[in-house]
């Protein structure tokens, strides 16, 4: 008997992404925060044990879970190549056309030979709301008729209530990561898909997500 394969979503948790605000099958809220990196090594000795316990501090005063992702890829060195092959076309000086030219050979071999990856830091900041209803609720619910327009108003409201929930906690992680030195900022709708795009299509080359300066 031959096994009816499974599409690949039904193993992915995600309903919807709303307002940059990933839904669960299970009702629960995930935001995603971007966040950018510090070098330790630059700092001294002093600055780097400041800047520890900071972050220590941080997630101490934490009072819900985070879940930190990193993601490592290959850096997609295409798009600067185009940059420069352009401004060949425009330039009108032949030695800098011919310095240019070279510059762009050095930087394919050494692309080529040497493998440089990027970094990108995320934060999913959680939040799933529980409600208990007694028995005569339970009850009410089942024999209450209510027609699709209520039931659609109804999950509105708790959306609504549940992301305000999340604003609160990613305020909490972006102020947090702010005192360790640490720029954050919430992803949108694009961003947070192009992020699980590349999550599942890993072999592909991709426009890295950056904050602005």
């Amino acid at each position: 008997m031959a096994l009816k394969a499974k599409a690949t979503q039904e193993f992915v948790p995600i309903k919807e992404v709303r307002d940059g605000i990933v839904v669960l099958k299970d009702g629960g809220l995930r935001a995603v925060v971007l966040a950018n990196s510090t070098n330790l090594s630059l700092k001294s000795a002093e600055e780097q044990r400041a800047t520890i316990m900071q972050f220590q501090n941080f997630l101490n005063t934490l009072d819900f879970s985070v879940q930190i992702s990193i993601q490592s890829r290959r850096l997609d060195i295409r798009p600067y190549l185009l940059l420069l092959e352009n401004r060949i076309k425009v330039q009108n000086e032949p030695l800098l056309k011919l310095q240019t030219r070279e510059y762009i050979g050095f930087i394919k071999d050494f692309t080529d030979s040497t493998a440089i990856m990027t970094k990108t830091f995320f934060v999913v900041v959680p939040y799933t709301h529980t409600t208990l209803r007694s028995d005569a609720g339970l009850l009410k619910g089942l024999f209450q008729k209510r027609n699709k327009e209520a039931i659609k108003k109804e999950a509105e409201l708790d959306f609504e209530e549940k992301r305000s929930q999340l604003d609160q906690r990613v305020s909490v992680i972006e102020q947090g990561l702010a005192r360790c030195g640490i720029k954050a900022v919430q992803l949108g709708t694009e961003e947070v898909v192009e992020a699980f795009y590349k999550v599942f299509n890993p072999g592909e080359l991709e426009g890295k997500i950056q904050l602005e300066q």
